[in-house]
């Protein structure tokens, strides 16, 4: 067997490890589309909003996951918001689809601060191709005979508190939690999906007329698995570029580029694993943003 192969074998084993843990993707730019996990943040822009996001994660290992999601945010009147959210994610042998309605309602605080209140509503099909497990010599427990073409139902919950110069979220985008594949000890079985939670936050620090620093960070915690922090900061250059990097804590780091002309936003993120088992294969991870507001 060739050594590439053979690490590459490596590489989806711990993959199909995390599947017990952390199930949903990850995101670079996760304060640009929090409508994926966070129904509150529906329509609380005050724009149309129309999002489009690519993710591939470990390019060059064959099996690595790759996420596409697509999110529409409106304002409904005074104090209402709706949003869609789309969810195509494959990894490993796992692919699933979800798609949710978003609905918010706005309380206002006070002249500076506003709340956002939100709730999610969905399905999502999931199949796990179980053939490929004897691939990456992972034995598989009888009971997942059954587990391709499932259509679950969801629903989740969620707050964000709005200011000029910052924001807090947490939400539940998931709590119901139906039956998944799950991978101990070379051995694959029906398990069920994790509830996952996020905290996130942000502050816009001005450092001179012209531009403007934006630290934020996601704090997500899924059961039965370590707390995941994601670090960012971007400078913001006269509202137009936005330079930047992120850490995912003991994961990865990564460069953020965006441009915006008008309506549009255009994003991209290079991310560099830290895990030498990765590294030794991997040719990055790269995600591409684009979101209309009109």
């Amino acid at each position: 067997m060739k050594l590439k192969s053979l690490y590459i074998i490596i590489v989806l084993l711990l993959v199909a490890k995390t599947l017990s843990a952390q199930q949903d993707p990850n995101y670079t730019f996760y304060r640009y589309n929090m409508n994926l996990i966070n129904p509150a943040f529906a329509g609380a822009n005050e724009t149309t909003d129309l999002g489009v996001n690519v993710r591939s994660q470990w390019a060059s290992v064959q099996g690595a996951p790759e996420t596409q999601s697509v999110i529409f945010g409106t304002p409904m009147g005074k104090n209402v918001g709706l949003g869609l959210s789309v969810i195509n994610d494959k990894t490993f042998i796992e692919r699933q689809t979800a798609i949710s309605l978003d609905f918010s309602y706005k309380l206002t605080l006070n002249e500076s601060n506003v709340l956002f209140l939100g709730l999610k509503g969905g399905f999502a099909s999931y199949d796990a191709n179980t053939d490929g497990l004897l691939t990456y010599d992972i034995q598989q427990d009888p009971s997942l005979m059954n587990i391709d073409g499932r259509f679950t139902p969801n629903i989740g919950a969620g707050v964000y508190l709005k200011n000029d110069a910052y924001f807090i979220a947490f939400s539940v985008p998931k709590i119901l939690t139906p039956d998944r594949l799950e991978q101990n000890d070379g051995l694959a079985r029906l398990g069920t999906d994790k509830i996952h939670m996020y905290l996130a936050g942000g502050y816009d620090i001005p450092l001179s007329s012209t531009i403007l620093l934006k630290p934020m960070a996601l704090l997500r915690y899924v059961d039965a698995s370590p707390l995941s922090l994601d670090v960012t900061a971007l400078l913001d250059f006269n509202e137009r570029f936005n330079l930047g990097a992120g850490y995912r804590y003991d994961e990865s780091v990564s460069a953020i580029f965006m441009f915006k002309t008008g309506v549009l936003e255009i994003g991209y993120a290079y991310e560099i694993a830290l895990e030498s088992s990765v590294r030794n294969i991997d040719n990055g991870t790269h995600e591409i943003m684009l979101n209309l507001k009109l």
